[in-house]
């Protein structure tokens, strides 16, 4: 019996935060090809303006880039390739009956590493910020660090 190793890999949507309300969310497993899962535990993906979408009653993710593996040789992925996300019937329909609503959406928060070796997505239900709301993130953030700060010295 082989010993599973803990990888540290985490990869964090932080824009996600900032743009959307994120309001329920859900762990995916990702169907990968080639060398995909090397370049994952590499570190090498960007989640930036990630979101997901339905194809029939599929759920996919779209604008997840995966860089391409090195060493790989013949057989390399495609890094910008729309990914079938592995969810149950019951969330994917809550999740699509959820996006048929106007000003709903599905975006990628992290990826990472389970325990057992494969990648996982989180993803949430989110509905977008307005303006306002994003200026009053700001100030809640800077509030709280400047607490913080205080509370260090």
């Amino acid at each position: 019996m082989t010993a599973k190793r803990k990888s540290g890999v985490v990869i964090k949507n932080k824009r996600a935060a900032f743009e959307y309300e994120l309001l329920d969310t859900y762990t995916a497993g990702i169907v990968l090809v080639g060398t995909e899962i090397k370049s994952i535990r590499a570190g090498r993906v960007s989640l930036a303006d990630a979101y997901c979408y339905f194809v029939g009653r599929e759920l996919y993710v779209k604008n997840m880039s995966i860089a391409d593996y090195d060493y790989g040789s013949y057989n390399r992925h495609e890094p910008e390739r729309d990914r079938k996300l592995l969810l149950n019937k019951r969330e994917l329909s809550k999740l699509f009956r959820a996006t048929r609503e106007k000003g709903f959406t599905i975006v990628v928060t992290r990826l990472f590493i389970s325990e057992n070796g494969y990648a996982k997505l989180n993803i949430a239900l989110a509905r977008g910020k307005r303006q306002y709301d994003k200026r009053h993130s700001i100030k809640d953030k800077d509030m709280q660090r400047e607490q913080d700060r205080m509370a260090r010295m």
